[in-house]
């Protein structure tokens, strides 16, 4: 009789052990951060401008073998040549490159990758695009890089970058003589961020350039919000030529449907409901609608999942540039960093409501309320330094249109690095003495 009740015992206290564990441990404490931002290097006959909203922001240079950050001092920034580590804070900087008299191009600086897809670039003759891979940690990190074109899957190439150092990859080297590129960068150790340099060329004749955002995953649905539609000029009457690029990457082949959305109406062009594609060949598609509106969007929703983008030709300053639209996550609160830049933003949603706080460069602050179906349109001035999207309602979607001197691009509107939190270990000394 007296075993079982010492078993009990010995049960009933390992009970109240637990508890007192469990309540011991639900106060956990955490430390929230942004993670710090990486921004790509400049490559060679390139200019580069970082955009920064505070001046006292910090940073530091990728292969400074010092972990000291300095802050930046001005609000848009040069680079020379490195990439750039930026504590960013919550607040994401906008990096906006070009060739003199040949092209320009922008993209967000980010935090570290686990997946990024690139739909754009190609890899014939005319390509002088890169593949840059950033390892921004302080250890070796290995990369995965894999390539699919009209011919199908190529094969994947491993790569490995020592602590603090990046890697242009040619794009003409991931599917020699092929024309529609897709690449998947998937980090297996380390501190990844991937860009990719979209550039084209016959000769000595420059034929444009872009920098091809990416996108984190495969999806069944896709919004591209901000595609420019330039209107043909007194006499013509060619409209402007887009070209859809799609992939679904797995086993299985799909049929997609495209909406396009403008100020002229919704609708779906000829061809493209229910278009079949073949899974693991990138499918290119052209698209030339009438529109008298500046910008318009499109949604794409597939029976599988897969990846697009669209490129348009423009012309600016009596030059040939083209810019690809990428698909960007539904708007969530954030902040960008626009300052030299004064982009076109295009919303895009059933039921647009969205608040805006505009950060001038002398501090001042001032508020907008974008209201509409469908699309929307709206200019950031001038003196803009960042801007704050304070609400937003449910799946809308956004990205900018910028013109410069040198050329014609385009910007996700996206959070560069997103909130985190991590526990805090500590110990409790009621846990060894009740």
């Amino acid at each position: 009789m007296r075993r079982p009740i010492i078993a009990l015992s010995a049960l009933t206290a390992s009970f109240a052990l637990a508890t007192l564990l469990s309540a011991t441990t639900s106060n956990s404490m955490y430390s929230q951060s942004y993670p710090a931002v990486v921004c790509p290097p400049t490559l060679g006959g390139l200019s580069s401008q970082i955009s920064i909203s505070s001046t006292k922001t910090q940073f530091q240079r990728l292969e400074n073998r010092s972990t000291k950050t300095i802050p930046f001092n001005t609000l848009r920034y040069a680079v020379p040549k490195d990439s750039l580590v930026v504590s960013a804070t919550g607040v994401t900087p906008v990096v906006w490159q070009s060739r003199s008299n040949s092209w320009a191009g922008g993209a967000i600086c980010s935090g570290p990758i686990t997946s990024a897809w690139f739909v754009g670039g190609s890899s014939d003759v005319t390509t002088r695009g890169k593949l840059i891979i950033v390892n921004s940690g302080l250890s070796e990190a290995s990369v995965d890089v894999q390539a699919y074109s009209e011919n199908g899957v190529q094969p994947a190439t491993t790569l490995t970058l020592k602590a603090k150092s990046y890697s242009a990859l040619p794009l003409d080297s991931l599917a020699t003589g092929d024309k529609a590129l897709t690449v998947h960068v998937l980090a297996r150790a380390g501190r990844i961020n991937a860009f990719m340099v979209d550039e084209l060329g016959a000769g000595l004749r420059a034929l444009g350039g872009d920098f091809v955002n990416p996108v984190t995953a495969p999806a069944t649905t896709v919004v591209i919000p901000a595609i420019p539609n330039q209107l043909p000029k007194k006499g013509q009457k060619a409209f402007a030529t887009h070209t859809l690029r799609i992939l679904t990457p797995f086993e299985s082949d799909a049929k997609f449907t495209l909406e396009l959305l403008s100020a002229d109406g919704n609708f779906i062009p000829v061809g493209f409901d229910s278009r079949s594609i073949l899974a693991g060949k990138v499918t290119e598609l052209k698209i030339s609608p009438e529109l008298s509106a500046s910008a318009f969007a499109v949604r794409i929703k597939a029976t599988e999942p897969i990846v697009a983008s669209i490129s348009s030709k423009v012309a600016i300053n009596g030059r040939n540039d083209f810019l690809w639209s990428t698909p960007t996550p539904a708007l969530t609160k954030m902040s960008m960093a626009i300052t030299g830049l004064s982009p076109l933003i295009a919303f895009a949603g059933d039921s647009i409501d969205v608040k805006v706080a505009v950060t001038l460069i002398n501090g001042k602050k001032s508020f907008a309320t974008i209201k509409a179906s469908d699309i929307a349109t709206w200019r950031i001035p001038n003196a803009a330094r960042s801007i704050t999207i304070i609400s937003s309602s449910r799946d809308t979607y956004a990205g900018a249109l910028v013109a410069s001197s040198n050329g014609y691009g385009y910007l996700p509107i996206t959070a560069g690095s997103v909130l985190t939190r991590v526990e805090i270990p500590h110990s409790n000394i009621k846990v060894l003495n009740p």
